[in-house]
C-alpha cells in the first residue's frame, strides 16, 4: 500500500533537467520531483509519495483526502489530543511452558 499526501505547488524550477518544485503540505513545505505530472503550474494541487509527484488532483479532491488524513490522526490521538488507552493486560498469566497460570 502506499500513501500519497495532497498539496500545493507554491514554486517550480528546472535541476539537473528535471521538473522540481515546493510543495505545501498544510504549512509544511517540501522539495518535490515534478516530472511525472506534465503540465502542473504553481497553484495545482498533486499527491506526493516517497518525493515524487504522481498524479494531479483538483483542489476540491485534495481538500477531502485532508481532511480525512485528519480525521484518521483525531482516531489515533483520542479525544483532546490525549493518546487511546493500551488495552488492559490479560487477567492470567502465562506459564513458560504455554499453560495459563
Amino acid at each position: 500500500m502506499c500513501l500519497g499526501i495532497p498539496g500545493q505547488i507554491i514554486e517550480m524550477s528546472e535541476r539537473n533537467e528535471l521538473t522540481m518544485g515546493t510543495v505545501d503540505f498544510g504549512g509544511i513545505r517540501k522539495d518535490v520531483c515534478l516530472t511525472y505530472v506534465p503540465g502542473v503550474t504553481v497553484g495545482d494541487y498533486v499527491i506526493v509519495h516517497v518525493g515524487f509527484a504522481i498524479t494531479q488532483v483538483d483542489e476540491d479532491e485534495a481538500r477531502r483526502t485532508l481532511d480525512v488524513l485528519r480525521a484518521m490522526d483525531g482516531a489515533v490521538e483520542g479525544e483532546l489530543g490525549r493518546p487511546l488507552p493500551m488495552p488492559a493486560a490479560p487477567s492470567h498469566a502465562w506459564n513458560t511452558d504455554g499453560t495459563a497460570g
